[in-house]
């Protein structure tokens, strides 16, 4: 498909080259129509044998095992694994607060570059993926397809994207939940400056419809370490009053109290079978995927081409 990739401002062609080869495996069962890389419930046309049935009136002639018929003299009909594709939604958050940025790109720009490299792999693989913007409301939603011309309408959409002050995960992704139609495989690109249980609220909501769910919670390195010296005036980018202070002397609440708000997510995560992982956005993008696909690949016993989700 690189050879057809359109136009586009947030897909890098040399950060595509540096991904090579890796996929989106669905890690659950789940639903589809057409032939692709992941197993479904369905009987089907693929390549892969299941196993044998007698043959009954209805059932198509060219599924009959003529050598079972020569050695038994008995028609039996061959079944197959259909493997089908999945829809993935990205997800991306687009409140005030993912402008902040300590480098040369913000947290929501990165997001954007992440989401669309992670959409061009989905439709690497031949499977389905759309998009969904929210902040204070959810903004815009494609619904996934497969063709690679939704690329252009993500590309599109992701430069259209303005960040507004307020936001509200846990309502939004109820709302979101809502639009998908079927089980689907689901990426959350975040800060997730909320409250950790109504943040688990929404994931739960998604969880319990039957999507797998994987959250990428995207943070700038100063937010990580909080290296501050001298005196600053911290500006609340969602309606918080400013702070003026000297970082050293608020460091090590800060860290502590980062420190438990991370444990209390990845914790929450955990319980809820929710796949958590941490972003800096200081790192390569090739390198932050090609790290999160070979873990999962690991966790998963997926192979070393890709990685079972």
């Amino acid at each position: 498909m690189s050879e057809h990739l359109p136009q586009t401002y947030y897909l890098d062609p040399e950060l595509l080259q540096k991904l090579g080869d890796l996929e989106l495996v669905a890690r659950e069962v789940v639903e589809g129509l057409r032939v692709g890389s992941h197993r479904s419930p369905l009987r089907g046309f693929s390549t892969e044998f299941a196993h044998h049935r007698q043959y009954a009136p209805g059932d198509a002639i060219r599924d009959i095992d003529w050598r079972v018929y020569g050695r038994t003299d008995r028609y039996y009909t061959k079944l197959y694994e259909a493997e089908t594709n999945f829809d993935c939604h990205v997800l991306i958050d687009a409140s005030a607060s993912m402008t902040y940025g300590s480098g040369k790109v913000n947290k929501l720009e990165y997001a954007k570059f992440l989401g669309a490299s992670l959409a061009y792999l989905v439709l690497k693989q031949r499977d389905s993926v759309g998009l969904s913007v929210f902040d204070s409301e959810v903004r815009a939603y494609l619904p996934p397809r497969s063709a690679m011309g939704i690329i252009l309408q993500i590309d599109r959409l992701l430069r259209d994207t303005k960040p507004v002050q307020k936001n509200s995960i846990a309502r939004q992704l109820h709302d979101i939940a809502l639009l998908m139609k079927r089980r689907s495989f689901v990426i959350l690109i975040s800060d997730l400056f909320a409250d950790v249980d109504d943040i688990m609220a929404g994931l739960d909501h998604l969880r319990f419809d039957g999507h797998n769910v994987v959250v990428l919670h995207t943070l700038d390195p100063y937010e990580l370490a909080f290296p501050f010296k001298g005196t600053w005036r911290f500006e609340g980018l969602e309606g918080e009053l400013p702070l003026t202070t000297q970082p050293e002397r608020i460091r090590e609440d800060y860290l502590a109290g980062i420190n438990e708000y991370l444990e209390s997510l990845r914790a929450g995560c955990v319980g809820s079978h929710v796949d958590y992982t941490t972003i800096d956005t200081s790192r390569p993008l090739d390198a932050v995927l090609s790290e999160f696909f070979a873990s999962r690949a690991s966790t998963l016993g997926g192979s070393s081409v890709g990685a079972r989700l």
